[in-house]
């Protein structure tokens, strides 16, 4: 089935057909994945739509360009207006955001000086990993490629080039008949899922990996370590060796696109009883809940349109 692009998408400031939104093929990023963006959902909500943590979104974008020496021609709030002008033009609400900031046509050089193009585009999008993920679960495979090592490509940043070690390891995972790879950190401890994060629970407790392994500290990863802790659900960051995935009683992997995605095998072991645990539904509830209304959002993650 062909891809079903929408009608309109923002450019350098301006909404434009999205057909014309176009760079030249010699573009800084194409060759040298010189990129930063940000993937940001909306839901339709009983107060109508929101973009779920845009400020947050934007703020990392700016970050991550800042590490990058990346200069991004507008203010946030330009580009938080953006993103509001681009959903509504295209008659949506419950939507899939991908603002995006590169280096386009200039120098040929690694460190030439380009200018900043900057696109924003929203789309509809179900859930990433299948219609049946968020209530049956994946089975998922350590994939045999590893995460960067700290000090070489900034794992902090989500920067276009991050995105190939992803590739490599999503795509092996689907060629051996997995939704989803988890990849080990340099350490040969746990880092995180092609793009996601994880969260392991062992007897009612959250664990997670910290920052030093190779992970993006996603802000859905944020968005459940707040909510569980306001649940009374105890939070652990530390250090996880692989072996650990198999003996957990539930898994989860995490973020934007994925949201709440339960794992119920990884290497063809089962997790747990084999399908989403106690704590994986409560957060699905909660998290879910923000958008149906039945969670309190009390730190005003809704951002209306």
């Amino acid at each position: 089935m062909a891809q079903q692009y929408p009608d309109w998408i923002w450019q350098n400031g301006a909404i434009k057909p999205w057909q014309e939104a176009t760079t030249h093929v010699m573009a800084h990023a194409l060759h040298y994945g010189s990129s930063v963006f940000e993937g940001i959902r909306s839901y339709a909500t009983p107060d109508g739509a929101a973009i779920f943590r845009l400020t947050d979104h934007l703020k990392r974008l700016y970050q991550s360009a800042k590490i990058y020496d990346m200069a991004v021609p507008y203010t946030q709030d330009e580009l938080a207006a953006a993103c509001r002008e681009v959903v509504r033009r295209n008659g949506l609400t419950a939507a899939y955001l991908r603002p995006v900031a590169y280096r386009g046509l200039g120098g040929f050089g690694l460190s030439a000086e380009t200018p900043i193009d900057v696109a924003v585009a929203a789309w509809p999008m179900g859930p990433y990993l299948g219609p049946e993920a968020l209530e049956n679960g994946i089975e998922a495979c350590v994939s045999s490629w590893q995460r960067f090592a700290p000090n070489t490509i900034p794992a902090g940043a989500k920067a276009g080039g991050n995105y190939l070690s992803g590739q490599l390891i999503a795509r092996e995972a689907r060629r051996l008949g997995f939704g989803e790879g988890i990849a080990m950190a340099s350490s040969g401890l746990l880092s995180e899922g092609a793009g996601e994060n994880l969260f392991l629970v062992f007897d009612g407790v959250l664990h997670t990996t910290p920052a030093s392994a190779s992970i993006l500290t996603g802000i859905t990863r944020d968005t459940i370590k707040t909510l569980a802790r306001e649940d009374g659900i105890e939070v652990v960051e530390r250090d996880i060796p692989r072996e650990y995935l198999y003996l957990c009683d539930e898994l989860l992997m995490c973020g934007t696109a994925a949201e709440i995605t339960p794992i119920r095998a990884v290497d063809g072991k089962k997790i747990g009883s084999g399908k989403a645990g106690r704590v994986t539904r409560r957060l699905q509830e909660l998290f879910f809940g923000l958008f149906n209304g039945k969670t309190n959002d009390q730190w005003g993650w809704l951002e209306p349109l």
